[in-house]
């Protein structure tokens, strides 16, 4: 289960006299979608400055607004880096076990065969379902996405498919079996947080998530009848030859997919797990491709630059390392820390506080408990706070409604976690786009779960449909209930 590093605050909890007001809270954060607009609409930058400047408007506003000390505001920032420290070390890993993997033949042989067994046509509801079983299995889309979903990159890449394309049903699937294993630290943590019985909370998630699988495998079956036929035969050929002249394809290569998998499977966390990989990687390099110790350890390093004589495996193929990991590390570290800032100063809690006066139904709080849990994911850089702010700011509200708290663990689940890839500054949006190589601009369209989760949790909202309260367990019969006064029967 996730460890935040630090304890979150209430609107409640913040002094009073250091609240942040509506009007205060908003400051900051307008500014920081004006810089981003301006930073990369009107001068093309990276996300980095605009963040950065994001960090100034609000420290300041914290210091000389707020009376919020500068060392106080220094804590906020270390206490999210904390928070965020493990998602920044498995991006450390991710970029050294990449390349490992790739010199040690296991993504060039998964690719050999895959090319063999898929078409174009069945492509992309296969790679969903395959990403679906491996993150049930293992309960984590990230590992998923870091090991199955490179590899099926390449072999998508080897059809023709569209990468965006293949990124988006990698995702969708990985997060589809991350959100219905009782595995998955975001699952444990959205249970922990709301006082939801974890096996209550996996089985209310399955419903909603299930079905948006089912739509997006149709969409995806769609798609890929689209791209039948455009990709000559010989290429696939091509590639299957240049990949055995340049690696030796046999089961021996498989040993870091099977040390990687089998360390998850028996519970150990991912970073582990993952460096494992990296070590299992490396020990095949040496033993089944020939690679030296030292020229071994350089390619993951410095990543993977093949010469194989085909230039569409070359870039399949080509990775940066972990030298690569400066651009997307950054990104992150800016992000939490105008994350950290954001909190310390109180304006995310000052935001969500201020939703809960325009809340009257139930169908108004499941939307806006949605809303608020993406919201946390641009405003925070790190899916964990999508799920803890609104969540603490709205326990109070799903009681006072009557409403089971499995309503409250499902909405930011629902709609925090499966989000957090679609925002480029985001840790996840930032790992993925390291991993698979596609940034989120790019892949968001084909991100089938990540607008039909929320959307589905927004239709239950509104129909009362698996909507259940507290007194007789029974769903409502619609989602327009009158918010009740305090004291009322």
């Amino acid at each position: 289960m996730a460890e935040l590093g630090f304890a979150t605050r209430s609107y409640e909890e913040i002094p009073e006299e250091r609240r942040p007001s509506m009007g205060q809270a908003l400051v900051p954060v307008v500014g920081m979608i004006a810089f981003l607009t301006v930073g990369a609409v009107v001068l093309g930058l990276d996300p980095h400055m605009p963040l950065l400047w994001g960090c100034v408007l609000t420290g300041l506003v914290g210091r000389y607004w707020l009376g919020i000390t500068w060392d106080e505001l220094f804590e906020g920032v270390a206490d999210s880096l904390r928070m965020g420290m493990q998602a920044l070390l498995i991006l450390f890993v991710i970029y050294m076990l990449i390349p490992a993997w790739i010199g040690a033949g296991t993504i060039p042989a998964l690719i050999y065969y895959g090319l063999g067994l898929l078409s174009p046509a069945v492509f992309l509801p296969a790679t969903a379902l395959i990403a679906t079983v491996s993150a049930f299995a293992i309960g984590s889309s990230w590992t998923t996405a870091a090991t199955l979903g490179v590899a099926l990159m390449g072999i998508g890449g080897g059809l023709g498919v569209p990468a965006p394309m293949t990124a988006g049903a990698v995702l969708t699937g990985a997060y589809t079996g991350d959100k219905i294993t009782p595995l998955s630290d975001t699952t444990n943590l959205a249970a922990a947080v709301t006082n939801t019985d974890l096996m209550e909370h996996v089985n209310t998630m399955r419903v909603g998530t299930g079905l948006a699988l089912v739509i997006a495998l149709i969409a995806y079956a769609y798609l890929g009848l689209q791209i039948t036929g455009e990709i000559p035969a010989e290429q696939v050929e091509t590639i299957r030859s240049a990949l055995v002249a340049s690696y030796e394809i046999s089961p021996l290569v498989f040993l870091p997919l099977a040390v990687t998998f089998g360390l998850a499977l028996v519970g150990y966390p991912a970073l582990p797990t993952l460096v494992g990989g990296v070590f299992a990687g490396v020990a095949t390099m040496l033993a089944v491709q020939g690679v030296g110790f030292a020229s071994a350890w350089e390619i993951a390093q410095s990543g993977t630059a093949p010469a194989t004589g085909t230039e569409l495996v070359d870039g399949l193929l080509a990775s940066d390392g972990l030298e690569g990991s400066a651009w997307t590390v950054s990104i992150v570290v800016v992000a939490l820390s105008l994350g950290g800032l954001l909190e310390r100063t109180g304006t995310l809690a000052a935001l969500a506080h201020g939703l809960e006066r325009f809340i009257h139904s139930v169908a108004g709080l499941t939307v806006a408990t949605g809303v608020s849990a993406f919201a946390m994911n641009g405003l925070a850089g790190q899916q964990y706070m999508s799920i803890v702010i609104p969540s603490m700011t709205f326990q109070g509200v799903y009681e006072e409604f009557g409403l089971e708290s499995r309503n409250l663990s499902r909405a930011v689940e629902a709609a925090g976690t499966t989000t957090s890839v679609l925002i480029p500054w985001n840790a996840g949006g930032a790992f993925m786009a390291a991993t698979l190589g596609v940034s989120p601009l790019a892949y968001g369209p084909y991100y089938f779960l990540g607008f039909l989760s929320p959307a589905i949790l927004f239709v239950m909202g509104l129909t009362g449909w698996g909507i259940s309260y507290v007194d007789d367990g029974e769903e409502a019969g619609d989602g327009i209930v009158a918010k009740p006064t305090v004291g009322d029967d």
